[in-house]
């Protein structure tokens, strides 16, 4: 009876995952803090040159400042 052939298994290894940098964390909610900050100053009117109105710009800059920063969360490691 012929001998079969042992394959010994070796199991791939394991790939060390990257850590991001210490600041990346302040980074993602420094983003965030500023959306909001920008956001909040101009429903108060007090954004520089609005004249004491809100302005759509600075609305969509804000909410574009919080979609970066939630961007930037998902690539955290």
């Amino acid at each position: 009876m012929p001998k079969s052939k042992r394959s010994t298994y070796r199991p791939p290894k394991r790939r060390r995952s990257k850590h991001s940098p210490k600041w990346f964390g302040v980074f993602v909610l420094g983003l965030m803090f500023v959306g909001v900050l920008m956001i909040v100053l101009n429903y108060f009117g007090l954004m520089p040159g609005t004249g004491g109105t809100a302005s759509n710009t600075f609305l969509f800059v804000g909410l574009g400042f919080i979609a970066v920063g939630f961007v930037a969360a998902t690539q955290w490691r």
